[in-house]
């Protein structure tokens, strides 16, 4: 098992650290959270440091994993994944063992494909993305960097995500609709 260091420590990182024990493939160091949250846990795992310890922590562990969760804005994850690559850590795909990925799929570093997702072929999934439980993306879609697609979210065929976009949880997206830059589709909503 590989050393991985988790930065953010809020609800999306225990769910994050459920997929990672289940994959099996990552052992679990350390949490990146606030300052003041240092010595604490979650889950059992010690919070061991801040964002400004990442430089030094990378001298000594290969990866890390962007576990903050994105609603509003993709912001902060963009900035913490950015600033991760720039001390050096490699970010991977994590992809849980209950979900779907076609063997025709791309899936970029940094994103995490969570329980039960359904990602089918000739799709492409950017780097630092969620493809959170239950979400279907169809065939042929494809998304750019740094996009959530929240729990049971569709995206029927065709569909393009612009970088930082937001679907929420149960939205729809009709097929082969393009989703500008950082936009925000309500939970529930159907986007056509």
């Amino acid at each position: 098992m590989k050393d991985i260091i988790l930065v953010g420590g809020g609800g999306h990182c225990k769910s994050v650290i459920d997929v990672l024990e289940q994959e099996g493939k990552f052992k679990i160091i350390g949490i990146i959270d606030k300052p003041e949250l240092l010595g604490s846990k979650v889950l059992g795992y010690p919070v061991i440091g801040s964002d400004s310890d990442l430089e030094g922590l990378s001298r000594k562990y290969k990866y890390a994993l962007i576990t903050i969760g994105q609603i509003k804005t993709s912001a902060l994850r963009t900035e913490l994944f950015n600033k991760s690559v720039a001390a050096g850590f490699i970010l991977p795909k994590v992809i849980s063992p209950r979900a779907y990925v076609s063997k025709h799929a791309m899936i970029g570093n940094g994103t995490i494909v969570m329980h039960d997702a359904i990602i089918n072929a000739n799709t492409i999934v950017g780097d630092n993305c969620i493809v959170n439980s239950k979400a279907l993306i169809e065939h042929d879609c494809r998304l750019s960097d740094h996009c959530h697609v929240s729990t049971r979210a569709t995206l029927n065929g065709g569909v393009v995500a612009e970088s930082g976009c937001f679907i929420g949880s149960g939205a729809v997206v009709k097929e082969s609709i393009v989703l500008k830059k950082g936009e925000f589709i309500r939970a529930g909503s159907l986007k056509k």
